[in-house]
């Protein structure tokens, strides 16, 4: 999704949320219906929504359409905070040489099978990574398992520096090397 598509998504959603909301606040005297009126005209919206829900619709019928309105509403923002939270989290591939014509770019899953195979060779059981990228560099987060017979410390210092020089070897541009040991693995074998 291009940047466009996402700020006419973020105005859309955050219309969905906030009409709603005004006018609930204005419904329950919070803020004052003239002033609002002022800024926005809905009165005349109003109007003509008085108008056919007087001849049209019951009052279980206007309470249905009250209801879809705020579930709407909550499914808008739920949308919101999912396009912001993740678009801000999500690794993207990075270019690792900018040399015209050997353009090389690695992808957040190279990466990530790269951080898994040095924290193995650290002697870690089981890594788990997660990428997050602003901007070029990465920062990399390793949850690991530590077998029973090791130092969880050492294991912790020899997988974040094995990883840091990996990625240094491959130009691969981190900004953050975090380790953390989950626990002790279940068998030594790994």
């Amino acid at each position: 999704m291009n940047a466009f598509n996402r700020i006419v998504m973020i105005i859309i959603a955050l219309l969905l949320i906030a009409v709603p909301v005004i006018l609930l606040l204005v419904a329950f005297g919070v803020l004052s219906a003239s002033l609002v009126n002022q800024y926005t005209n809905y009165q005349g919206g109003l109007q003509f929504l008085t108008g056919i829900s007087q001849s049209s619709f019951t009052q279980s019928v206007l309470t249905i359409i009250g209801i879809i309105g705020i579930v709407l509403a909550i499914i808008a923002l739920i949308f919101l905070i999912l396009e912001l939270r993740f678009r801000l989290n999500t690794a993207k591939s990075t270019l690792v040489d900018d040399t015209p014509g050997r353009e090389t770019t690695i992808t957040p899953k190279a990466v990530s099978n790269l951080i898994e195979a040095e924290a193995r060779e650290a002697g870690a059981a089981s890594p788990s990574v997660s990428l997050r990228s602003e901007g070029r560099p990465y920062g990399v987060k390793c949850d690991i398992e530590a077998p029973a017979s090791s130092n969880r410390t050492e294991l912790a210092t020899r997988t974040r520096e094995n990883i840091q020089r990996s990625l240094r070897d491959q130009d691969v541009p981190v900004n953050d090397v975090e380790v953390t040991v989950r626990g002790t693995a279940r068998g030594e074998g790994g």
